[in-house]
């Protein structure tokens, strides 16, 4: 019954009140919402984080194909969005065509920058630092043959960075030594030297804004929450929203989170947690 395409949302009968779901395995998914705050200050925000299934970056095709989009079938159903944003690489590469299918909202999917890291790469060689379910993805393939021919990718799949963006968030220092060493096989690979454009290919690493810059200096890092945040503010063109900004809620599929996480939450704006 929950069926349907990305298309733009209607704006006839939308309820002001109807929120922005935003959806990640954690924390990696506030990369996209800070943006989308900047152009959309007074949009209610649902955070769902399947923190249960964390990390998704090292589980099997098969079980988020089937997990990610019955979950969004339960969230759509509890929070009644106007739209729905996998804030997730992974999932996207894998189960946004499944999610597409499955709902009758406009879904909006997070894929790699590989066509502006192309646009802007003067040495041709450009790296993708993702999970290591998103990199080995046909998707990538495919952006790679249309966007990047002439170009050498170097794909990286790093779950460390993952787990050190979700320390940072929740209040712990990262080590810059071990971001430097999450990176290093990227660097050591064939022609890793001449990598002038990484693509941040995962939600968390943007989180990281202070340690990757570090880790990979004189390189250019492409982050896509910026992108993401103009299609939607795109999709949602005319629609109404209430006339001042809400406190969001963060939805958590497992453990709740600690205190540490949810002072982070709250400078994101999300000042209430639920459990689904």
């Amino acid at each position: 019954m929950l069926r349907g395409r990305a298309t733009t949302a209607k704006t006839s009968a939308m309820d002001p009140a109807a929120p922005l779901l935003i959806f990640d395995s954690g924390v990696g998914g506030l990369s996209v919402l800070a943006p989308t705050r900047a152009l959309l200050p007074n949009a209610p925000i649902i955070y769902a984080a399947d923190n249960a299934a964390f990390p998704y970056g090292t589980r099997s095709e098969a079980e988020i194909a089937a997990r990610v989009p019955a979950l969004l079938g339960r969230l759509v159903e509890r929070y009644r969005p106007r739209l729905a944003v996998i804030a997730c690489n992974t999932a996207s590469t894998i189960a946004l065509d499944h999610v597409r299918a499955a709902l009758d909202i406009p879904v909006v999917g997070t894929v790699p920058a590989i066509k502006p890291a192309a646009e802007i790469s003067k040495t041709r060689v450009i790296g993708v630092l993702g999970t290591e379910a998103t990199v080995r993805q046909p998707y990538v393939d495919d952006l790679a043959a249309r966007f990047a021919a002439d170009c050498t990718l170097i794909r990286h799949g790093s779950p460390d960075l993952v787990v050190l963006a979700e320390a940072k968030l929740a209040g712990e220092r990262v080590d810059p030594d071990a971001v430097a060493e999450a990176v290093r096989p990227m660097l050591d690979a064939g022609r890793g030297d001449e990598i002038d454009v990484v693509v941040l290919a995962c939600t968390h690493f943007p989180l990281l804004a202070e340690e990757l810059p570090e880790a990979l200096p004189g390189v250019i890092l492409v982050d896509g929450g910026p992108g993401i945040a103009r299609r939607i503010a795109w999709l949602t063109k005319g629609q109404n929203w209430p006339p001042a900004p809400s406190p969001g809620i963060a939805v958590f599929t497992g453990t709740p989170p600690p205190d540490t996480l949810r002072l982070s939450l709250a400078r994101f704006g999300l000042e209430q947690v639920q459990a689904l």
